[in-house]
């Protein structure tokens, strides 16, 4: 499959409102996601200042992913401020299911990975469910390491209780 996308630093690209869409809807898609839908609401003025803190902070980076104009994804890197984890940001992604397949979180993820080499950051971590086998592959592809497994960290609509794989990639 391919499908012509377009990645974009979230400075002026993507209207707020439609970034706030996008993840109120990507969270009721799938349970791959530590939210269902609704919960940690942000606001639209809640993503306008965390996106203007991303934009201005050199530790963080949010990205938006456009096709044909439509939002249908965005990944984030956070930076810790701390001194002794200075030299770390975490990772998260989200696609629209409408467009999973396409290669687009791998578009995002290969960028940022790009970013943080390129921006002297050392170590990028990430927390997957043990379920997700397609982006733990996704991950190991490009060099990230399961470092951890927390046990029966998550409970899914189905009762049952689900173990978070966490992931590092370090760059030497």
């Amino acid at each position: 499959m391919s499908c012509d996308s377009s990645l974009e630093r979230n400075e002026q690209f993507a209207p707020v409102y439609s970034v706030w869409n996008l993840r109120l809807q990507i969270d009721g898609e799938t349970e791959n996601l530590d939210r269902e839908k609704g919960e940690a609401f942000i606001d639209t003025a809640g993503f306008e200042k965390m996106i203007k803190t991303d934009t201005e902070n050199p530790r963080n980076l949010f990205l938006v992913a456009a096709v044909q104009d439509r939002l249908v994804g965005f990944s984030r890197c956070e930076g810790i401020y701390l001194n002794r984890f200075s030299h770390k940001v975490e990772f998260g992604v989200c696609v629209s299911k409408d467009f999973w397949g396409y290669g687009i979180g791998k578009n995002l993820l290969n960028e940022s990975v790009s970013w943080a080499d390129s921006n002297g950051i050392k170590k990028i971590t990430l927390n997957v469910l043990e379920t997700n086998d397609k982006a733990i592959q996704l991950y190991k592809k490009h060099g990230f390491e399961i470092e951890g497994i927390l046990k029966k960290d998550k409970v899914l609509s189905d009762g049952k209780y689900y173990n978070t794989v966490i992931m590092g990639r370090f760059n030497e």
